[in-house]
């Protein structure tokens, strides 16, 4: 195995560096404490912070930073609910301080209770308070044995309109058919913003999917502090964790990207800097999941290996291998392990190389990686694998490469990177149908610019920008299936779809599709990022001008596009997928996922009790629902027979007499145990 993995190692020097400056290494950003500390002000900052939830029994460290003194305190009083922290947590605080700092340190508590909690501090002149939510994790009604996260990195709704358009196509302005995705019908949106950015990476993303906690722009399941340290953040539990301690779950993380990048990382990482690869790699040791698929076997090796990227002699594949696991290097060995107890799967010493240069064999790309697998058939192994345990799986299966070529402006790439993991979402849907026990929701951890405008044709002589094409003159596209495969045939078509992108740099866009990825921008004798003139079929055109696409980013930073705030889907599926409905803030999704298995994290016993959605019931039944806001009454009719239920004051009425009717109002809907409802209705 090692020979091999040696062999391939070597060749990273030439597949790698296809893009100036690698999209996802972002610098670390100004955090609140760091900001105050600019601002030359005095502050107060507290981990978690304001308006943090958690899952009771949740783990977690605590620490309260005061920032920027002119002089110590002579008295700090830090209190939880009234209560002295320490006593509150049980435990010391590590008291820390510099000339400019003091520091409260508390690792590793939880608060077992459910309820709403204060936190106040208070240092002379100085004073904050935040407040906390804790719940418990709904244990009533049927709960999903496994859960499934798919994750498109990047993927916004334009990507999955771009990628459907050219895998089903459209005639008479209907669609020949719809993605696995579109046919989910629990459906929502989710916002994506950081604890310090508007806009966040897919770090503090994916963290807050995994964690149910906001974290800062390249963070990974911390709360960012004022030490230079990455690595001592004050951390937050994820679900894995909380899976493997509680409940003897088997967990898998399955990706495109390098397994230690953002989103895979994200499932068992605490780390401030994304780019710890090495560390994250240690840490996918420490929780050990099950299944851990994809590229990244460069941080894997001893800096002693060629191509290795780790600075110690540890090699994590022989540490892996004593523990018991499988290690596949290729397609062919993955394919032949013969559901083992625990797979390792490392196809590539970097990210692995997209679908469309994959599924052509496009040597120019892969060169020595010419046997890597694809995302549906990682699935279907990974899903084979985790379904021995009869405790069930939680696994997280990432198309990483659709965000990968968004910032370079590939739609193409990408598109058919969307298609590859609608693919593999088919394989769980499959799986789940079969088995009634899977939860599975699809979902992106943030969006980029890309939006599709119209067609882009040459038909008439025009090209540039006379042949982008909008309304009737954009017609539809001309790409075939012919294969039914999924895939467009062939990128290269004569009317191809026009799309534009929002933020991004220079660069040129000729609709002609690039043999090898290309960075769309590169560094001129200035310094400045400039429109790439290798991105054109023919970069020595002296009219290349009229494919320009003038960027809005700084020339002097940005090599390629960046993400945006916009809104991203999620659509769910199985056993608990209904939690998932309207606008959701993404550290929410991480709620869904721990209510649809029951987490239970304490001694907290279920009621014993068939809690179901409200107007799901009702209107299986024929009924319906409606809410007057300014009463906070919801009134259920049925058959005539109207009851009404008082959110204020928890009572429930029929013909003005009080009913026993078991209700709750949880995250915006209302549940009722199915007992209850059923005899008040049936009473007179």
């Amino acid at each position: 195995m090692k020979t091999k993995t040696l062999k391939l190692i070597t060749s990273i020097a030439l597949t790698g560096g296809l893009l100036v400056n690698s999209p996802e290494l972002l610098p670390i950003g100004v955090s609140t404490v760091q900001a105050a500390e600019q601002a030359a002000a005095p502050s107060v900052y507290i981990a978690p912070i304001d308006r943090a939830k958690f899952i009771a029994g949740g783990k977690f460290d605590f620490r309260v930073e005061l920032n920027n003194l002119t002089a110590m305190p002579s008295s700090v009083s830090i209190t939880v609910n009234g209560k002295d922290a320490e006593q509150f947590f049980d435990k010391p605080f590590v008291k820390t301080n510099t000339s400019k700092s003091q520091e409260f340190t508390i690792r590793d508590v939880m608060i077992s209770t459910a309820g709403t909690y204060e936190v106040a501090v208070k240092a002379d002149g100085l004073s904050k308070t935040v407040k906390y939510e804790v719940v418990l994790a709904d244990n009533g009604g049927q709960k999903a044995k496994n859960v499934i996260l798919f994750i498109g990195d990047g993927m916004a709704f334009p990507d999955i309109t771009i990628s459907r358009v050219m895998s089903k196509g459209l005639t008479e302005g209907k669609y020949n058919g719809l993605l696995e995705m579109d046919k989910f019908e629990q459906r929502a949106v989710v916002t994506t913003s950081g604890m310090d950015s508007i806009v966040t990476d897919s770090a503090n993303s994916a963290s807050a999917y995994n964690t149910g906690h906001k974290s800062a722009v390249n963070g990974l399941g911390i709360y960012p502090d004022n030490t230079e340290s990455s690595l001592d953040d004050p951390k937050v539990e994820t679900l894995a964790e909380m899976l493997k301690r509680s409940k003897k779950m088997s967990v898998g993380v399955v990706s495109t990207s390098e397994i230690e990048d953002a989103t895979p990382a994200a499932v068992v990482s605490h780390t401030r800097r994304r780019a710890d690869k090495p560390e994250i790699a240690e840490m996918l040791y420490k929780l050990q999941p099950e299944v851990i698929l994809g590229g990244g076997s460069a941080y894997f090796l001893p800096k002693s290996t060629p191509g290795s990227k780790r600075k110690d002699d540890q090699d994590l594949f022989d540490m892996f291998q004593k523990k018991g696991y499988t290690i596949a290097e290729n397609a062919t060995q993955l394919k032949a392990a013969n559901a083992p107890d625990k797979l390792l799967g490392l196809f590539h010493p970097s990210d692995m190389s997209v679908y469309y240069d994959r599924s052509t064999n496009n040597t120019a790309e892969l060169k020595s990686f010419t046997d890597q697998p694809n995302l549906w058939d990682m699935t279907s192994k990974a899903i084979e694998v985790l379904s021995k345990n009869e405790n069930g799986f939680f696994l997280m299966v990432e198309g990483a490469s659709i965000d990968k070529q968004l910032h370079p402006m590939d739609w193409e790439r990408a598109a058919y990177d969307t298609i590859e993991m609608d693919k593999a979402l088919g394989v769980a849907k499959r799986f789940a149908e079969k088995n009634g026990d899977t939860m599975i929701v699809v979902t992106a951890d943030h969006a980029h610019s890309v939006s599709l405008a119209g067609t882009y044709w040459e038909g008439d002589g025009k090209s540039g920008r006379e042949g982008f094409r909008t309304y009737e003159e954009a017609k539809f596209p001309t790409y075939v299936d012919a294969n039914g495969d999924g895939f467009p045939d062939s990128p290269d078509v004569d009317r191809k779809l026009g799309v534009v992108f929002g933020s991004g740099t220079d660069y040129y866009e000729d609709y002609k599709f690039d043999p090898i990825p290309t960075s769309p921008a590169v560094k001129n004798k200035e310094g400045l990022y400039v429109a790439n003139p290798a991105k054109l079929a023919n970069p020595d055109d002296p009219d290349r001008d009229r494919f320009l696409r003038k960027g809005i980013l700084n020339q002097t930073t940005d090599s390629t596009g960046v993400h945006t705030a916009d809104d991203v889907p999620l659509m769910a599926y199985g056993p608990g997928s209904s939690y998932f409905k309207g606008t959701m803030d993404n550290t929410e999704v991480f709620f869904g996922l721990a209510n649809a298995l029951g987490v239970n994290l304490t001694d907290a016993k279920s009621d014993g009790k068939n809690w179901v959605q409200l107007s799901t019931f009702v209107n299986v039944i024929g009924g319906t629902v409606k809410y007057e806001a300014t009463t906070r009454e919801i009134t259920v009719t049925v058959n005539g027979s109207s009851v009404i239920l008082n959110l204020a004051s928890g009572k429930a009425t029929k013909a003005g007499k009080e009913v026993a009717l078991d209700f709750k109002f949880n995250n915006g809907t209302t549940y009722v145990s199915t007992s209850s409802i059923l005899e008040v209705l049936a009473s007179k």
